[in-house]
This record gives C-alpha cells, structure tokens and sequence, in this order.
C-alpha cells in the first residue's frame, strides 16, 4: 500500500486516533488507549480491516475468559523472537476502538503498518465484530468460564455468538483450541478451518470434584453430567461423556510433567502429536499460567516458530501489568494478581495457600464499576474458606470493600486478620504497605478497576511505569 496513493479516509482517521491519543496522555487523561478507537472508527469504520490485511504474516486473535492478556504477550514476544514485527493491543483495551487505537498508534500517518503481524486480544462480546473485520491467520480459543453475568449472559450465550463467526472462517484460517474445556471443543467441531487441540495430560496437580464455580461439566451433545479421568482447573480436564461416548478429542499439543514452584514460577513439558517433546520453564507461577504457556506455544508452532525460540523467550517472559506483576517499594516485594471471576481467583487462592494457610499479608479490592461487572454476588462463589484458620492478616478495600469483608468473616476467616480499609485506594494501599513487616512480602488482589487505581497509585510514587508505557 506504501506504494500506492494514500487512502483519503483512512489517513484521517489514523491522523485523528493519534491526536486525540497524544493529547489525552498529555492531558494526564489515561493513556489513549480508547477514545482514540472511537474517533478513529467514526471516521473509518473499515481501519481495523485495511490495516490488518497489510499484515504479510497475518493477524492472531485472542479469546476467552482468563488469561487473554498474558497469553498475547506470551504470543507477541514469541513472535518477535522469531523475527516478527508485531502490532498488538499490548494495553489490554480489548474492544474494537481498543484494537482499532492500537493499530492506528502502531502505523504511519499513510495507515501503513509499523509491523507485518498482528495478536489482538478480544472481548468476549468484541470477538466476533473482531474476526469478521480483522480476518485472521489464526484463532485462539482458551476457555469460557463465568464472569460478568450482567454484561456477557451465560456460557451458550457467548458461544451462540461464537459460532457463526468461526462458521465463517475459510480453510486456510487455524483455529487452536482448548480441548479440555467441553464447550470450546464442541464449539469448533465441524469448521472449514483447520482445527489445532491443546489440553493437558497426567499432571500431579488435580481437583478432587468439581468447584461450585465449575460451569459446564455437561455434555455439549446430550446434555448428560461428565466424567472426569483427571480435573485440573473448574471444568478443564479429561473429560469423557458415559452417555454418548463423547469426549476430549486427541491432542495436537499436549501439556505434561508441569512442577509448579509456589508463588514464583513453573516447568512444563510439552509434546506434539507424532512429534517433539521439550520442556519449557517460566518465571510466572500458577496452572492457569501454564494453560497460558502451551496454548502460546501451540499457536505459535502452529505459525512455524521453532521449540527452541518458545523455550528461550518463555523463560524470558514476565507478567502483564496486574498479572502476578512483582513491585519492589520501601524494601517491601508486592505482587498483584487481578481477580475478576470465581475461577481465577480460586486459582490465585489455590497458589498462595498451597495445602496450608496465607503465609503473606494480603489486600483485597474489590470495585463494581461497569469495566469490573456491577454484580458482584460472585464472590460468594469464590472459595475463600481455603482463607480460614490461621494465617496473616487480609485487609480489604475498594468500593465493595465492606461485602469483601462481610464474605471473609462468613468463609469463617477470624475477625482479627479481617482489615478493613476503606473505599479510597490510594490510602488503602499505604496502610496495607505500612502493615507489610520491613524486608518482607505482601500480596493485592484487585479487581479490574481497583488494579488500574492501584497501578496508578504506584505510578505516581515512581514505583512503576504508567501501564500504556510498558
């Protein structure tokens, strides 16, 4: 296209995105990285596609409940090794202008592309306006659990909106899937694109039952209970209907001999279908990390990136703004873990107790703005009785502190560790500082809007860069 006369509108609209993109981070407005989108997208509601198609190794899309944004990173920082020049929604902003501000900031005044590959992370709800635009190389679905009822609806709500997206995909698009959630793998059966299956097998860390938070243990075909061989995470695992005979499908890529190292980092093999077996090991903790790990790894084999590539770069690779992020301030270590859904912070929950009790002080803020869900009656799913007996003190804060309080004490967590400390995040988080001993560890579990006030707070002590400069 550079060659070519520049197209009128797309030059306005690309122009507009990045004035308005400069003067709301000079203005100390946020850092650009919506409002940009909207103008852009008023001027030219074809940006995102003819920007897109200029992407000679083509675009990844992102989707799913948890993980998106580390897992894209994971994928841009592999591609990037591999030689790639990535354009991505690096912020976060997931929604169309979000993806459509992160294009335009990524190209030239012309709409000329400062890359040649694309990883956008999608709303759930954006995801299909996202595919049908963007027309991407390859998919990536990674699960579907519960979150934000009031926005999204329940799990066949969205993947009723799914389906004639992917339905509408050619041969030549590659969709990679998680198997061993029931309802991915049903959603993807029977496309023209190319299927690629990822799950996890035999691994140590397994659930005894399905968590109250599990939300599709059900068989996609007759609507019978699954049996699970091994259950790793809510609904995910080896799953099998007694029923029908439905069940996982084989495994193209293949997750095993995961060791997790407590709150700091994990190992995990990984074995391709009548092919390699190699081990990968990343300084971020958890078994939704790995989950995030081999589904980066398969997309990008899936894109020709070679084991040696993945296993250099995973190693390298640190957490997203807010995603088990490590902030050092007056000789104190603070890790954030955004919480945003039963799930997720069942999984944080499960890392930091580990069998045994809260060995850290923790603060949890809890915000009901409309980026977080207005409902916050989830957190009575959320098994914070892993939290009771002994253990350090847990302060809570936010807009919904006080119901994060009144839930501790009902999760028979003693009223003496329970800290409340009030809705003003900024305060919140010094007191909570001030009660880390000197020398030692603490730990914040912020939805998504406490994170990004607490982020800002840290900011504005010098602690970390603004979120949109990382």
């Amino acid at each position: 296209m550079s060659d070519e006369r520049p197209d009128p509108r797309l030059v306005l609209a690309v122009n507009a995105a990045r004035g308005v993109s400069t003067a709301s981070r000079k203005l100390g407005r946020g850092g650009g990285t919506a409002a940009p989108g909207l103008v852009a997208d008023r001027i030219d509601p074809n940006l995102l596609g003819k920007i897109s198609a200029q992407l000679s190794r083509g675009a990844v899309v992102v989707a799913g409940t948890n993980g998106k944004t580390t897992t894209s990173r994971m994928i841009a920082d592999l591609l990037e090794a591999d030689g790639a020049q990535v354009v991505h929604n690096r912020s976060g902003s997931n929604l169309v202008r979000g993806v459509a501000a992160a294009f335009a900031e990524s190209s030239n005044w012309r709409g000329v592309p400062n890359g040649n590959a694309g990883v956008i992370e999608a709303d759930e709800a954006a995801f299909p306006d996202i595919v049908r635009r963007v027309r991407p190389r390859v998919i990536l679905l990674m699960n579907l659990f519960r979150d934000q009822l009031d926005r999204y609806g329940e799990l066949r709500t969205i993947a009723s909106m799914w389906r004639p997206a992917l339905e509408k995909l050619p041969a030549s698009s590659t969709v990679v899937v998680n198997a061993d959630d029931p309802m991915l793998s049903a959603l993807t059966d029977g496309l023209a694109a190319k299927r690629v299956t990822f799950g996890m097998k035999g691994l140590r860390y397994q659930l005894a039952e399905l968590p109250h938070a599990a939300d599709s243990a059900i068989c996609q075909r007759c609507d019978s209970p699954l049996i699970y061989d091994a259950l790793y995470l809510s609904h995910l695992g080896e799953w099998r209907c007694p029923v029908c005979g439905n069940q996982r499908p084989e495994l193209d890529v293949t997750g095993h001999d995961l060791i997790l190292v407590g709150a700091d980092s994990l190992s995990l093999a990984i074995a391709e279908r009548g092919g390699n077996d190699w081990p990968v090991q990343i300084g971020v903790p958890g078994l939704y990390n790995a989950y995030n790990a081999l589904a980066a790894s398969a997309v990008t084999r899936a894109l020709g990136v070679v084991p040696a590539t993945i296993q250099k770069t995973l190693a390298a690779f640190t957490s997203a703004f807010g995603r088990i992020e490590r902030i050092s301030w007056k000789n104190r270590s603070i890790t954030i873990a955004l919480v945003k859904n039963p799930v997720g912070f069942n999984e944080v929950l499960r890392m930091l107790v580990g069998g045994g009790s809260l060995a850290m002080p923790a603060l949890i803020a809890i915000n009901d703005l409309a980026a977080d869900g207005r409902d916050v009656s989830w957190l009575w799913d959320v098994d914070f009785e892993l939290l009771a007996g002994e253990g350090a003190p847990i302060a809570a804060a936010g807009i919904r502190g006080a119901d994060m309080a009144n839930r501790l004490k009902y999760a028979g967590v003693d009223n003496a560790r329970i800290i409340p400390l009030g809705e003003d995040l900024p305060k919140a988080l010094d007191a909570f500082i001030e009660r880390i001993p000197d020398g030692e560890s603490g730990y914040i579990m912020p939805t998504y809007t406490a994170m990004l006030a607490i982020r800002q707070a840290f900011a504005d002590l010098g602690a970390v860069d603004d979120f949109w400069q990382q």
